[in-house]
């Protein structure tokens, strides 16, 4: 009976023997750590044997693990070649892709460093604007391709992943407190705005905006400075900063979904294949999540 090994297990596998430490093959696929630590114990049950055991100096791989990691370098190695030479030559060009500044640092820079290693022969050029400047710069054909961040409803876009959008403030900050509300937003364009404004106004709450001048870092940097609260998507939250709870002080605010949006008058295949790379990439930090 024949019976077919799964890259991605095997690949996780080579990356955990590399690194000796399941946390930073974690980080280096873009995975959780549960997510690596699972794909290894379903790898060792397909092959009826333990690859790992720990030591004092982290992982250590065992007689089998190390039978298999020469051979499953290899055969990652030609996996790749194939993927390159049949795939990877046959798409050229150039791909214009619209990101919304919060998201281009975060959930997609490991998917454009995984599809400029695939195609690096590829032109890739980035345009971060708000999601309505985005949509405007799709229908005006200046992009290939745009991900948009957009309230839960109906959309002319592929629905990726739906986030909560939260209020953030510095650890231990008072700006929340503060009447009128500081509100630091990135621009005044911003698809999360008039959501904003809508849940302030419906809680009776009074607000002045910090800063609105499209800089993602000088908005965050008011934000660590506690001179102001700001809204971004669960996801997106820089560690240093705290996720404030919704309460008498601050309201609650909706789910945003992000949206994947191609020209309506056909798609190139460079396009096409980044479409999909964002498409796996972000299902596969959903699986891991």
């Amino acid at each position: 009976m024949i019976r077919n090994l799964d890259t991605t297990l095997i690949r996780t596998f080579v990356t955990v023997a590399d690194k000796a430490s399941m946390t930073a093959a974690a980080n280096a696929l873009h995975l959780t750590q549960g997510a690596v630590s699972q794909q290894v114990k379903r790898l060792e049950d397909i092959l009826g044997s333990s690859l790992f055991e720990r030591d004092r100096r982290g992982l250590k791989l065992t007689r089998a693990g190390e039978r298999l990691l020469g051979k499953g370098m290899r055969l990652l190695s030609l996996n790749d070649e194939i993927w390159t030479e049949m795939v990877g030559n046959a798409v050229a060009g150039q791909v214009r892709l619209g990101v919304p500044y919060d998201l281009v640092g975060t959930l997609l820079a490991p998917v454009l460093k995984a599809y400029a290693g695939t195609y690096p022969q590829i032109e890739i050029s980035l345009l971060c604007a708000s999601s309505p400047e985005l949509a405007a710069a799709l229908a005006a054909g200046t992009i290939d391709l745009a991900v948009i961040e957009e309230q839960v409803g109906p959309s002319a876009g592929e629905c990726l992943l739906i986030d909560r959008l939260v209020w953030v403030g510095a650890r231990g900050g008072v700006a929340r407190q503060k009447r009128p509300l500081p509100v630091s937003m990135v621009a005044d364009t911003c698809a999360f705005r008039p959501a904003v404004i809508s849940a302030l106004y419906e809680h009776g709450l009074e607000w002045r905006t910090v800063f609105e001048n499209g800089n993602i870092d000088a908005t965050t940097a008011t934000v660590r400075s506690d001179l102001a609260v700001t809204t971004w998507l669960a996801s997106t939250v820089p560690a240093d900063l705290e996720i404030l709870p919704c309460d008498a002080e601050l309201p609650a605010l909706p789910n945003f979904a992000i949206n994947l949006h191609l020209p309506r008058h056909g798609i190139e295949p460079a396009a096409r294949e980044f479409a999909a790379h964002i498409r796996d990439g972000l299902a596969r930090r959903q699986q891991a999540a």
